[in-house]
């Protein structure tokens, strides 16, 4: 059974989590949408986002983790909160905003999921979708180079499909047209993280990206692979002048209204 996803060590790293949100946010241009959706909510830091923008829209969050959920509705209890699958999602009504922070990149089959979102928009409805684009970064290419040169390697098995490789944009650019938007706004952001230490990047880590490498192991694996891939890492990220490293984080961001 797939361990559920950690809200407090998620929120450890909560602002630089929640800053492409702020980024995605600022591009909507819309006044006063009815209903709001948050897709791949999390423990609520992007809802609370859209909950101060626009106080009269009905907006919902949507995630599969009961303990994220739990955690954005204690924050939140003003918006509602439902457990789903996004690749199964059906919104009640119409949406004037869905919006996807960080969460399509865990959900296969682009080529359908992007028209299938665009189809739950109201006329003039936006799609607002932002996704880490870090798959050959280091920090990504080292785990998926320990996991097929350990004793664990069986255990966790095909590392292409723990997260879904992005498209490019000109693939999206096409889909979102096909699936009837007018106008879409696209751009990429790469991040630049100021971290402690190599130790640090593998705790923001250990709550998203290294999360399907890790759960099929005992924890003496765990620990022996994380000891494995904090060693490369320390490789890959040198300190810099003050002792800090440098984590670079490429996102890709689309606004596609219908």
């Amino acid at each position: 059974m797939e361990k559920d996803w950690n809200p407090e060590l998620y929120l450890r790293f909560e602002s630089e989590r929640t800053r492409p949100a702020i980024e995605l946010l600022s591009r909507i241009d819309i006044s006063n949408p009815s209903v709001v959706a948050d897709l791949g909510c999390g423990p609520g830091n992007s809802t609370a986002l859209l909950a101060e923008r626009w106080r009269e829209a009905s907006i919902v969050g949507v995630d599969s983790s009961f303990a994220m959920l739990e955690k954005a509705r204690s924050q939140l209890p003003s918006c509602r909160f439902i457990e789903a699958d996004i690749a199964g999602w059906q919104a009640d009504t119409p949406c004037d905003v869905i919006f996807a922070n960080a969460s399509l990149q865990w959900v296969p089959g682009h080529e359908e999921l992007i028209g299938r979102l665009v189809g739950q928009l109201a006329e003039n409805g936006v799609l607002a979708v932002q996704m880490p684009d870090n798959l050959d970064e280091p920090s990504h290419a080292l785990m998926r180079e320990v996991a097929a040169n350990g004793v664990w390697k069986k255990k966790i098995g095909d590392t292409s499909v723990l997260r879904t490789r992005l498209l490019s944009a000109d693939r999206y650019y096409d889909l979102l047209v096909a699936s009837g938007c007018r106008r879409v706004d696209m751009w990429k952001t790469v991040y630049f993280h100021v971290m402690s230490s190599a130790e640090s990047i593998v705790e923001w880590l250990e709550s998203t990206g290294l999360k399907p490498f890790l759960e099929p192991l005992a924890e003496q694996e765990k620990r022996d692979f994380l000891g494995r891939y904090l060693q490369k890492l320390r490789q890959a990220y040198p300190e810099r002048r003050d002792g800090n490293v440098l984590l670079p984080f490429p996102r890709f961001f689309f606004v596609a209204m219908r």
